[in-house]
Protein backbone atom coordinates (compact mmCIF):
# COMPACT_ATOMS: atom_id res chain seq x y z
CA UNK A 1 0.00 0.00 0.00
CA UNK A 2 1.13 3.70 -1.00
CA UNK A 3 1.70 6.23 1.97
CA UNK A 4 0.07 9.30 1.74
CA UNK A 5 1.71 11.88 -0.19
CA UNK A 6 2.76 15.45 1.65
CA UNK A 7 2.87 17.61 -1.58
CA UNK A 8 -0.19 18.63 -3.17
CA UNK A 9 -0.45 17.64 -7.43
CA UNK A 10 -0.16 20.17 -10.15
CA UNK A 11 -2.26 19.20 -12.93
CA UNK A 12 -1.21 20.31 -16.76
CA UNK A 13 -3.43 21.83 -19.26
CA UNK A 14 -3.56 18.36 -21.08
CA UNK A 15 -4.53 16.50 -18.67
CA UNK A 16 -7.47 19.10 -17.97
CA UNK A 17 -11.11 17.13 -18.93
CA UNK A 18 -13.74 19.75 -19.75
CA UNK A 19 -17.32 18.38 -18.80
CA UNK A 20 -20.41 20.66 -19.83
CA UNK A 21 -23.42 21.70 -17.24
CA UNK A 22 -27.02 23.48 -17.62
CA UNK A 23 -27.93 25.71 -15.45
CA UNK A 24 -31.97 27.25 -15.83
CA UNK A 25 -31.16 30.36 -13.95
CA UNK A 26 -35.46 31.31 -13.87
CA UNK A 27 -36.48 32.47 -10.31
CA UNK A 28 -32.80 32.23 -9.25
CA UNK A 29 -31.02 35.13 -7.12
CA UNK A 30 -28.25 36.77 -9.29
CA UNK A 31 -25.81 36.43 -6.70
CA UNK A 32 -26.09 33.37 -5.32
CA UNK A 33 -25.80 31.57 -8.88
CA UNK A 34 -23.00 33.71 -10.40
CA UNK A 35 -20.57 32.41 -7.15
CA UNK A 36 -22.03 28.67 -8.02
CA UNK A 37 -21.13 29.02 -12.08
CA UNK A 38 -17.82 31.00 -11.19
CA UNK A 39 -17.11 28.38 -8.82
CA UNK A 40 -17.83 25.60 -11.35
CA UNK A 41 -15.78 28.11 -14.41
CA UNK A 42 -12.79 27.85 -12.58
CA UNK A 43 -12.86 24.49 -11.74
CA UNK A 44 -12.81 24.45 -7.66
CA UNK A 45 -15.60 21.79 -7.33
CA UNK A 46 -13.26 19.23 -8.37
CA UNK A 47 -10.36 17.51 -6.56
CA UNK A 48 -8.01 18.39 -9.41
CA UNK A 49 -8.09 21.94 -9.38
CA UNK A 50 -5.12 23.93 -10.06
CA UNK A 51 -5.17 27.68 -9.27
CA UNK A 52 -3.02 28.44 -12.42
CA UNK A 53 -4.60 26.15 -15.06
CA UNK A 54 -8.11 26.29 -16.97
CA UNK A 55 -9.33 23.70 -15.11
CA UNK A 56 -13.06 24.76 -15.02
CA UNK A 57 -16.15 22.83 -17.17
CA UNK A 58 -18.51 24.97 -19.50
CA UNK A 59 -21.68 26.44 -18.19
CA UNK A 60 -24.49 27.01 -20.00
CA UNK A 61 -27.38 29.02 -18.24
CA UNK A 62 -30.69 29.30 -19.84
CA UNK A 63 -33.65 31.74 -18.76
CA UNK A 64 -30.51 33.93 -17.97
CA UNK A 65 -32.96 37.43 -18.03
CA UNK A 66 -35.49 35.59 -15.78
CA UNK A 67 -33.01 35.69 -12.81
CA UNK A 68 -33.99 37.66 -9.67
CA UNK A 69 -32.85 40.50 -7.19
CA UNK A 70 -33.37 40.34 -3.26
CA UNK A 71 -34.59 43.29 -1.12
CA UNK A 72 -34.58 46.68 -3.40
CA UNK A 73 -32.01 45.72 -4.77
CA UNK A 74 -34.05 45.74 -8.90
CA UNK A 75 -34.54 49.57 -8.45
CA UNK A 76 -31.64 50.52 -6.45
CA UNK A 77 -28.59 48.69 -7.46
CA UNK A 78 -26.53 50.68 -9.96
CA UNK A 79 -24.48 49.90 -12.49
CA UNK A 80 -21.24 52.30 -13.39
CA UNK A 81 -19.26 52.60 -16.95
CA UNK A 82 -16.81 55.31 -17.87
CA UNK A 83 -16.80 56.86 -21.58
CA UNK A 84 -13.11 58.04 -21.39
CA UNK A 85 -14.09 61.40 -21.40
CA UNK A 86 -13.73 64.17 -18.49
CA UNK A 87 -17.28 63.70 -16.57
CA UNK A 88 -18.07 60.78 -18.46
CA UNK A 89 -19.43 58.28 -15.86
CA UNK A 90 -22.66 56.68 -16.98
CA UNK A 91 -24.85 54.69 -14.54
CA UNK A 92 -27.87 52.50 -14.86
CA UNK A 93 -29.72 50.46 -12.70
CA UNK A 94 -30.50 46.71 -12.62
CA UNK A 95 -34.43 46.87 -13.94
CA UNK A 96 -32.98 49.03 -16.67
CA UNK A 97 -30.36 46.53 -18.00
CA UNK A 98 -32.84 43.71 -17.06
CA UNK A 99 -35.81 45.33 -18.90
CA UNK A 100 -33.62 46.25 -22.02
CA UNK A 101 -32.14 44.76 -24.89
CA UNK A 102 -29.01 42.58 -23.39
CA UNK A 103 -30.56 41.35 -20.26
CA UNK A 104 -28.11 38.76 -19.78
CA UNK A 105 -25.28 40.89 -19.03
CA UNK A 106 -26.47 41.39 -14.81
CA UNK A 107 -25.43 37.98 -14.56
CA UNK A 108 -22.32 38.00 -16.63
CA UNK A 109 -21.40 41.02 -15.02
CA UNK A 110 -21.67 39.30 -11.67
CA UNK A 111 -19.82 36.67 -12.83
CA UNK A 112 -17.12 38.16 -14.62
CA UNK A 113 -16.02 39.99 -11.23
CA UNK A 114 -15.99 36.53 -9.51
CA UNK A 115 -13.39 35.14 -11.48
CA UNK A 116 -9.79 36.47 -11.80
CA UNK A 117 -8.52 39.36 -14.10
CA UNK A 118 -6.04 38.39 -16.57
CA UNK A 119 -5.42 36.33 -19.71
CA UNK A 120 -6.69 33.17 -17.09
CA UNK A 121 -9.98 34.61 -15.83
CA UNK A 122 -10.86 35.69 -19.67
CA UNK A 123 -10.01 31.93 -21.00
CA UNK A 124 -12.62 30.73 -18.44
CA UNK A 125 -14.85 33.45 -19.09
CA UNK A 126 -15.17 31.92 -22.43
CA UNK A 127 -16.11 28.76 -21.16
CA UNK A 128 -20.29 31.08 -20.12
CA UNK A 129 -22.87 30.51 -22.19
CA UNK A 130 -25.87 32.94 -21.86
CA UNK A 131 -28.72 32.49 -23.18
CA UNK A 132 -32.39 34.61 -22.37
CA UNK A 133 -34.61 31.17 -23.95
CA UNK A 134 -35.25 27.63 -23.24
CA UNK A 135 -33.21 26.92 -26.14
CA UNK A 136 -29.49 26.54 -26.50
CA UNK A 137 -27.26 25.38 -29.69
CA UNK A 138 -25.17 23.10 -27.34
CA UNK A 139 -27.07 19.80 -27.15
CA UNK A 140 -24.40 17.73 -29.32
CA UNK A 141 -22.42 18.52 -26.28
CA UNK A 142 -24.53 16.77 -24.17
CA UNK A 143 -24.14 18.74 -21.10
CA UNK A 144 -25.09 17.60 -17.21
CA UNK A 145 -28.01 19.65 -15.65
CA UNK A 146 -27.20 21.32 -12.29
CA UNK A 147 -30.31 21.82 -10.00
CA UNK A 148 -29.00 24.89 -7.91
CA UNK A 149 -32.51 25.08 -6.39
CA UNK A 150 -32.09 22.11 -4.04
CA UNK A 151 -28.24 22.76 -2.87
CA UNK A 152 -29.41 25.62 -0.29
CA UNK A 153 -33.24 26.81 -0.67
CA UNK A 154 -32.18 30.70 -0.44
CA UNK A 155 -31.43 30.15 -3.90
CA UNK A 156 -34.79 30.76 -5.67
CA UNK A 157 -36.99 33.79 -4.61
CA UNK A 158 -40.60 32.81 -3.97
CA UNK A 159 -42.55 34.57 -6.46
Amino acid sequence: MKALSKQTRSIKPAEVEKKWHVIDAEGLVVGRVAVIIANYLRGKHKPSYTPHVDCGDHVIVINADKVRFTGNKRQEKTYYKHTGYAGGIKAVTAAKVLDGRFPERVLEKAVERMVPRGPLGRDQMRALHLYNGTEHPHAGQQPETLDVVSLNRKNKVAA
